[in-house]
């Protein structure tokens, strides 16, 4: 039951929210926002604005959630999740989340937000890790205390195998098509 909850709700306003935002270039993710720049799309200085929004938008989903279901506002979780099984289940679910995102968006750019959404929904099953995938997001799910966050002394590795899996797609995408 709430493994369904935790890839669908995530999935579906994904494919909302990626539809809705993408053509002024928003990311909600700061993997994608670093492989962007790395790939010499915006400016560092724009990436790091974007990032510091993406941290403070996702801190406040998390209080607003937190709100919505009268819980106490600021908690910090208690769900350690440590290992190589659940590091390397975020290193492939970031590395296929950017590999999907880098490689729909070069050969069918209008069908990103569903892919994003589909991959996301599916990666929530078929990693160890229930699939973050998002630095922001794993820091912001270490101000939970629900079922579905990351307890703080677990978040840097996370984060590490997340921007390791977002690095890798971004070199196997240049590797597929090099830059001219």
């Amino acid at each position: 039951g709430n493994l369904v909850a935790v890839a669908l709700a995530p999935g579906l306003i994904l494919a909302v929210f990626v539809s809705a935002f993408m053509h002024v270039g928003a990311h909600f993710n700061p993997a994608v926002t670093i492989v962007t720049r790395l790939r010499g799309e915006g400016t560092w200085a724009s990436g790091a604005a974007m990032m510091a929004v993406q941290l403070v938008a996702g801190i406040a989903g998390v209080w607003c959630a937190h709100a919505m279901f009268d819980l106490p506002i600021l908690q910090f979780s208690s769900h350690v999740r440590d290992g190589a099984g659940q590091w390397l289940g975020e290193y492939i679910a970031t590395f296929g989340l950017l590999l999907t995102v880098l490689l729909t968006g070069r050969h069918r750019p209008e069908a990103v937000p569903a892919c994003v959404a589909l991959y996301i929904t599916a990666a929530c099953w078929f990693t160890s890790s229930t699939s973050f995938a998002n630095p922001t997001l794993t820091f912001a799910r270490s101000l939970t205390d629900t079922f579905d966050g990351i307890a703080p002394a677990s978040v840097p590795a996370f984060v590490a195998a997340q921007l390791a899996g977002a690095l890798c797609a971004h070199w196997v995408d240049r590797a597929m098509h090099p830059a001219p």
